[in-house]
């Protein structure tokens, strides 16, 4: 685990930086749109299911809501990202309270799973595109890598309770709560320069509110391998897993920190 999060930082990060900070607005829409292309394979890949119904599932619930909003440059209303959102924690909590083995991989698993990509991937080109998205995706990123790096070493050094043993064995209560402290603390850190207009206490409840979206979208990638089967969502980072397991704690803290900025 600690191998793919270096292997990430030092190798993924400062491409995705790179595109941040130098692709166009179209360009980077075009960058989202071919992530989320593969993104949605890995989904289809993943779930397995009968080649009739991710025909028609993978192009209407994942390349239409896709591109449309990436071509719009608009999230519109925040309802459809929050029933994504809302559906995926709820897949969390069925498997934390009576595991995956009941669970059905068929379609509604492919269903969830594509939506989770069509609707919440635009997000990032939808949040990197606004007139101060730059800076505000950059520091969505680096407060969920702090949220990331303070629960991992957090739970390290001090876990003695487990989160969601169901769904992640390794992730502790006491990692958790690291990781929103760290998470707070790199968001004060960064506020003079990002929202010097927030207040404090607005940007370390913001800070707070990314930590907890991170994780959650962590243990919504788990229990969607976990009733999918696999270990990994796919195979793009040689030894690493895929793109969805990269992305996994970004894509609601996107969706959240868009309509906070726009």
């Amino acid at each position: 685990m600690l191998r793919a999060r270096l292997w990430t930082a030092a190798v993924a990060l400062p491409v995705v930086l790179a595109a941040i900070i130098f692709l166009s607005r179209a360009g980077f829409s075009v960058f989202i749109a071919l992530l989320g292309g593969w993104g949605l394979y890995e989904v289809a890949s993943m779930t397995a299911t009968s080649g009739l119904i991710s025909i028609v599932v993978v192009p209407g619930l994942g390349v239409v809501p896709l591109l449309a909003m990436l071509t719009a440059g608009d999230g519109g209303l925040w309802v459809l990202p929050a029933l994504v959102t809302a559906a995926m924690f709820a897949l969390v909590v069925v498997v934390g309270i009576s595991g995956a083995e009941n669970l059905s991989s068929g379609a509604p698993l492919e269903i969830a799973g594509i939506l989770w990509v069509g609707v919440l991937f635009p997000y990032f080109a939808l949040l990197r595109n606004l007139g101060s998205g730059i800076a505000a995706i950059i520091m969505m990123l680096l407060v969920v890598i702090a949220s990331d790096t303070g629960a991992y070493f957090g739970g390290r050094a001090f876990g003695a309770h487990k989160l969601a043993p169901r769904v992640s064995p390794n992730k502790t209560i006491e990692g958790a709560i690291a990781g929103l402290i760290a998470s707070a603390g790199t968001g004060l850190i960064l506020h003079p320069w990002v929202i010097p207009h927030w207040s404090l206490a607005a940007t370390a409840a913001f800070s707070g509110i990314i930590a907890v979206l991170a994780q959650v979208g962590d243990l919504a990638g788990s229990a969607f391998k976990r009733v999918a089967g696999v270990k990994d969502s796919g195979w793009i980072f040689p030894g690493h897993g895929g793109l969805l397991d990269r992305t996994c704690s970004l894509v609601f803290a996107a969706a959240f920190s868009y309509y906070c900025f726009k």
